[in-house]
C-alpha cells in the first residue's frame, strides 16, 4: 500500500529553493556589475492602432502601447499635412496602456487617408483609412440595423436548414451516414476558415498580445473542455438517442461561435465602411450559411426531438451572428476578435471529433466506406463552391 502524499514544511522548502535561486540569478543578471555596456542603437517602441472612429470634423484613434516602455507621441501627420492633435489621458502611454488620440481635420466622405504617428524618439507608426466614413454610434436604428444583419446572416439560414429535417427523416440508413459524413466535411472546411480568419484578425492585435499564442490557448482549451464535458456525458447512462441530441447540441455551440465570430467580422467591416451589405452578399451568406442547419440536423435523424429543442438548436447557432455584430459594429476589439474566433476553432473540430465516433458507429471497425469519403468530399466542396460565390 502507498503511503499517503502529504504537503509537509519541508515539501514547501524544497519548492522555495529553485525558485530562490533563480531570484538571485535574475538580481545578478540585472545588477550594474553583471552587464556589459550595451546601448541599443534605436529606442525599441511599438504603438499599435487598435481602432479609428471618425465623426463630422474630426477623427479618433484608438493606440495601444506594444513596447517595452512609456511611449510618447510628438507628431500627427494627415496626408503629408501636419495636424494638432489631443491625447487622452495627457502624458505618456504606460506598456499595454491604451490612449485615445483626438485630431480635428475636415475629412471627406469617401476619401483615403494616411495617417502617420511619430514617437518622440522620431518613430514612425502608421494607419490607413481606406474609405472615409462616419463610425455608426449607438442608436435604436444602428441597433436595429446589426440586429437585421445577424438575423440575414446568421439566424434565418440556420432555421431555414433546419427545415429540412421532415424530408431527410425518409432517407435510408445509407444515405443518412452519407450526409453525417457530409456534416463533418462541412465543420472541417468551417473549422478551417475560422481558423484562417483568426489568424488574420490577429496580425491586427498588439504584438504583446501574442496573437498565434492566444489563438492557441482558445482552442485547444475550448477542444478539451468540450471533450471533459462530452466524456461525462457519454459516461452516464445514457441511451444513444441521447447521446446523438448531445453531438447536436454541441455542433451547434461550436456553429454559434463560429457565426459569433463571423458577425464580429461583418460589423467591424461595417463600422470603417469596408463592406457593402448588398442584395447579392446577403443571398450568398444565405446560401452558405444554410448548410449548418442540415449539420446540426444530421446526427438526430433517426430520432424524434421535439419542436422545441430544433428551435433552441436553432438559436444557439444563429444567435450569436446578432450579438457578434452589435460588438463589431458599437466596439470591435482585436483582442476579442481573436480569441473568440479562436474559441470557435476548437469548439468546431471537437464537434468534427465527436461526429467522427458516430460515423464509426454507423459503418464499423472496418476500413472507411465509399460513403464517408464522397460525404465529406461533398461537404467541403459545397461550402468551397458557395464561398467562391460570394467571396
Amino acid at each position: 500500500m502507498e503511503p499517503q502524499a502529504r504537503f509537509t514544511l519541508r515539501t514547501l522548502l524544497l519548492f522555495l529553493i529553485p525558485v530562490l535561486l533563480l531570484g538571485g540569478v535574475i538580481g545578478l543578471f540585472l545588477s550594474r556589475n553583471a552587464l556589459p555596456d550595451l546601448q541599443s542603437a534605436a529606442p525599441i517602441e511599438s504603438l499599435t492602432v487598435e481602432r479609428y472612429v471618425l465623426r463630422r470634423g474630426s477623427i479618433d484613434l484608438y493606440v495601444r502601447n506594444s513596447g517595452p516602455h512609456p511611449l510618447t507621441l510628438a507628431q500627427v501627420i494627415v496626408n503629408d499635412a501636419v495636424m494638432p492633435f489631443e491625447l487622452e489621458p495627457s502624458g505618456s502611454v504606460a506598456r499595454l496602456g491604451r490612449a485615445r488620440v483626438h485630431i480635428d481635420y475636415p475629412w471627406s466622405l469617401g476619401e483615403a487617408y494616411g495617417i502617420t504617428l511619430f514617437s518622440g524618439s522620431s518613430i514612425p507608426f502608421g494607419v490607413d483609412i481606406p474609405v472615409a466614413f462616419e463610425t455608426p454610434q449607438p442608436s435604436s436604428r444602428t441597433f436595429l440595423g446589426f440586429t437585421l444583419i445577424g438575423l440575414y446572416v446568421g439566424v434565418i439560414p440556420v432555421f431555414l436548414g433546419i427545415l429540412w429535417f421532415p424530408a431527410l427523416r425518409r432517407l435510408g440508413r445509407q444515405t443518412m451516414s452519407f450526409l453525417l459524413a457530409a456534416t463533418a466535411g462541412l465543420l472541417i472546411f468551417l473549422g478551417l476558415d475560422t481558423l484562417v480568419e483568426a489568424l488574420e484578425a490577429a496580425r491586427d492585435l498588439a504584438s504583446a498580445f501574442q496573437g498565434i499564442g492566444l489563438i492557441g490557448i482558445g482552442a485547444v482549451s475550448t477542444f478539451l473542455l468540450l471533450e471533459v464535458i462530452a466524456s461525462r456525458q457519454s459516461g452516464e447512462q445514457s441511451t444513444e438517442s441521447h447521446q446523438r441530441l448531445a453531438v447536436a447540441m454541441t455542433i451547434a455551440t461550436g456553429i454559434g461561435l463560429h457565426n459569433l465570430g463571423e458577425g464580429l467580422a461583418i460589423g467591424a467591416a461595417y463600422n470603417v465602411g469596408e463592406i457593402s451589405l448588398g442584395a447579392f452578399l446577403v443571398v450568398g451568406f444565405i446560401i452558405q450559411n444554410i448548410t449548418e442547419g442540415l449539420g446540426i440536423i444530421a446526427p438526430v435523424l433517426r430520432d424524434r426531438p421535439g419542436i422545441g429543442r430544433l428551435a433552441a438548436m436553432g438559436a444557439i447557432a444563429g444567435v450569436p451572428a446578432i450579438i457578434g455584430s452589435w460588438i463589431g459594429g458599437f466596439a470591435p476589439s482585436p483582442l476579442f476578435a481573436v480569441l473568440f474566433l479562436a474559441i470557435g476553432t476548437g469548439a468546431i473540430f471537437q464537434v468534427v471529433h465527436q461526429l467522427g465516433g458516430l460515423i464509426r458507429t454507423d459503418t464499423g471497425p472496418r476500413a472507411v466506406p465509399v460513403t464517408v469519403w464522397a460525404g465529406v468530399l461533398a461537404g467541403m466542396l459545397l461550402l468551397w463552391l458557395t464561398g467562391l460565390w460570394i467571396k
